[in-house]
């Protein structure tokens, strides 16, 4: 859930977890009850270190960092083909 932050006038700042769809321009603040107002800026976006999250920076990882095969790995045999029309293209 993104964490927002909010600033009481008496009491300074603080942070709120509200969902994406929900995010209140005020709160009440937590010491005092007084209206706090929300900070301007982007909401943080915690557990970074889920499986979900972990996946989609491996997957943008590749484009600047791709893996590099220099062979294939031993015992590796060429796939052969059972389709005839396969017999017919140039060989390497």
């Amino acid at each position: 859930m993104p964490r927002y932050d909010f600033r009481c006038r008496d009491c300074g700042d603080f942070d709120g977890f509200h969902p994406l769809a929900t995010v209140p321009d005020a709160v009440a603040c937590p010491t005092c009850a007084q209206p706090a107002r929300r900070r301007p800026g982007g909401g943080a976006l915690l557990h970074g270190g889920t499986t979900a999250m972990r996946l989609l920076d491996s997957t943008a990882r590749t484009a600047s960092e791709p893996a590099v095969v220099a062979a294939p790995p031993p015992g590796a045999r060429r796939p052969v083909s059972r389709n005839p029309l396969h017999r017919k293209l140039p060989r390497n």
